[in-house]
């Protein structure tokens, strides 16, 4: 691949319940969410400009999707600093698992937190 190509382009994050899992994710994020219902699924979209290449993704409430801590990590953008995300997830009832944690200089933070929904996903910044 030349770079020219996103690797990842849109991703899923399993839920049990699609309005308490998006009222969760708005709360962190301060965003809003278009929910639809599609093949059988209930679905509630991130915000992205996906017609600029840019990747995007959203929660879906289906027979074939079943949160877990286990699955694959998701790493959500919490740039300018995580803190700001990491200090809403508990009122919003989820819960930090790993707490803000350098990387490196170079590479910034990540931390790990569950949602509402038992999935575990994680946050990184630069600061």
């Amino acid at each position: 691949m030349d770079g020219t190509v996103n690797i990842l382009n849109w991703f899923e994050i399993s839920v049990n319940d699609i309005a308490r899992a998006k009222k969760f994710y708005e709360a962190i994020f301060s965003t809003k969410m278009e929910e639809t219902e599609m093949m059988g699924m209930k679905m509630a979209f991130f915000p992205a400009d996906v017609m600029n290449g840019k990747v995007s993704g959203g929660l879906v409430q289906g027979p074939m999707h079943k949160p877990g801590a286990d699955g694959a990590k998701i790493y959500f953008n919490g740039n300018p600093d995580l803190d700001i995300a990491l200090s809403k997830i508990e009122a919003a009832g989820g819960k930090v698992t790993m707490p803000k944690t350098k990387i490196t200089d170079d590479i910034g933070y990540m931390a790990f937190f569950i949602d509402t929904e038992g999935n575990g996903v994680a946050l990184h910044s630069n600061s």
